[in-house]
């Protein structure tokens, strides 16, 4: 068990797709159960359970960061949840936030395909492989990253007619400003 309260990172390339949809929603696996990561972690099924319900009742969300880095905010998290897979998440990429308006750009052009959680150990025990089982964690956040933990996970980033909608409004807006000058 680690006592420290720091933060730790996994990163992860969900082999369940991270999708990116109209109105720039996201939805996919943050943390699949079961299976090792480069650090030789591997996250038990129920360990998000207490995390998720104490956030619950406390009226508060996991937070959506960009690279871990707790001063950039991209987005919300509006459903995050265990199932027999793992830790799925679905939310909403802000383009009113200039780095939402690059993550967008990164993931729509497959730049960007990677998810992490950012949490803290309650309960881990080691098994007779040497790696770090982890059966309980505080969740703080969920990021959009480019290099993920889980090299076997894939993120398949597909950005919807929206993004290319909106592209093509700006490129009009931009043509007819030009033209009017």
């Amino acid at each position: 068990m680690d006592d420290f309260g720091a933060p730790e990172r996994k990163y992860l390339r969900p082999d369940k797709g991270l999708t990116m949809a109209e109105g720039h929603v996201l939805e996919g696996y943050a943390s699949l159960f079961g299976k090792a990561d480069q650090g030789g972690d591997v996250v038990q099924p129920g360990a998000y359970a207490a995390s998720l319900k104490r956030l619950a009742a406390r009226g508060e969300k996991v937070r959506m960061l960009w690279q871990h880095d707790p001063s950039q905010p991209i987005g919300i998290w509006d459903e995050v949840r265990e199932d027999g897979t793992g830790l799925w998440v679905k939310g909403r990429i802000l383009t009113e936030v200039a780095r939402g308006r690059e993550a967008v750009a990164l993931l729509s052009a497959g730049a960007l395909d990677g998810l992490s959680i950012g949490y803290r150990t309650v309960r881990a025990e080691r098994d007779g492989k040497g790696r770090r089982l982890l059966t309980e964690l505080e969740l703080w956040e969920v990021s959009l990253v480019t290099f993920p933990m889980l090299r076997e996970a894939r993120v398949a980033a597909k950005a919807e007619d929206a993004i290319w909608r909106d592209l093509a409004a700006e490129v009009e807006a931009a043509r007819r400003a030009l033209a009017g000058r």
